[in-house]
Parts: C-alpha cells; sequence; structure tokens
C-alpha cells in the first residue's frame, strides 16, 4: 500500500493528531518517514496495540492484528493465539510471504517446558510482519494470523529498518 491509498479519514485523523502536538506519541506513517532506531518493543494484547521506543527518547504506537484467538497465551502449535511473555526480535526476513517480517524467538525454554509437561508441540515461527502478498491491495482487518503481529505494509517497511536482530519485545494480555 502507498501512501496515495491511505483513506481520507486516516490522513485526516493524521493532521488532527500532528495539529494536536502528539506526532511524537503516534503517528501514520508514508513510504519515505523514517523513525530512528528501536531499542525496545511493547505489545499489549488487549488494546491491540504496539509501541517501538526509540534511542531519542519518543515512542511510535501501530494498531495490530493478533492470532485468530488472541486471548491467552500461546501454549501449542495451530491454536491461534499470539504468545505473551519476553522475547528477542531473532531474525530479519526480507522474503516473508507476508511483507517484510521480523522474527520473535518464541518459544523460549519456559514455552517448550510447558508445552512438553502437556504432551504438545509449542509451536513456533511467531513474527511481526506485513500483509500477505499474494493480496497487496487489500488491508486484512481483525485478528487474522495464526498467532503473529501484523502492522500494514507501510508500517513493517519503518519497523523492518528500525528494529534490529536483538532488540526486546515485551508482549503483554
Amino acid at each position: 500500500m502507498d501512501s496515495t491509498s491511505i483513506s481520507t479519514d486516516r490522513r485526516a485523523f493524521v493532521l488532527a493528531v500532528t495539529s494536536a502536538g502528539l506526532s511524537a506519541c503516534t503517528f501514520s506513517p508514508t513510504s519515505n518517514q523514517q523513525i530512528g532506531k528501536v531499542n525496545r518493543l511493547e505489545v499489549h494484547k488487549s488494546s491491540r496495540r504496539m509501541h517501538a521506543f526509540l534511542d531519542n527518547g519518543k515512542r511510535q504506537s501501530f494498531d495490530v492484528s493478533l492470532g485468530f484467538s488472541p486471548v491467552g497465551h500461546k501454549s501449542r502449535e495451530g491454536d491461534g493465539k499470539t504468545p505473551v511473555g519476553s522475547y528477542v526480535i531473532d531474525r530479519k526476513n526480507p522474503q516473508s510471504q507476508f511483507h517484510l517480517s521480523l522474527g520473535i524467538s518464541y518459544p523460549n525454554e519456559e514455552d517448550v517446558r510447558s508445552a512438553r509437561s502437556r504432551g504438545v508441540d509449542p509451536g513456533g515461527d511467531i513474527f511481526i510482519h506485513g500483509q500477505p502478498n499474494r493480496s497487496r491491495d487489500r488491508q486484512k482487518r481483525g485478528d487474522w494470523t495464526y498467532g503473529c503481529i501484523a502492522v500494514t505494509n507501510e508500517e513493517m517497511d519503518l519497523l523492518f529498518n528500525a528494529v534490529s536482530v536483538g532488540t526486546p519485545i515485551h508482549i503483554y494480555h
């Protein structure tokens, strides 16, 4: 999605936020904007928001989509839940099926131990990613991933460039 396809309502909202002096807290990016280096990410599942904390002390916030069954912590492969806990970005994938993606280090040792104690596979391949490549012209709405965290392709462009491997990510209920 390019900047010309952002809805008029969204542009009006961004203009209002910017005029109110709140642009340091949230924003609607365009493809040629940069946000600086991200030193920490937080995802708040209940509010469907992700916050990127920048080296310059500012914060950028994004609306997110989660797994198709988002309530609770991911406990096994295929449950449609987005994990809860402390992880790191462990890889960057420029060839993602979902525009671009940042890998999350789920499962951690505790997740693996918990799943094994219940005799199940904890799953894996949890990412922050953009929209599916096969439907680039459409923005998917609601919680539709298999446990990942999805943003717009424009936002993913910003995050992909600003987040390094090793960046901590904390995912809350």
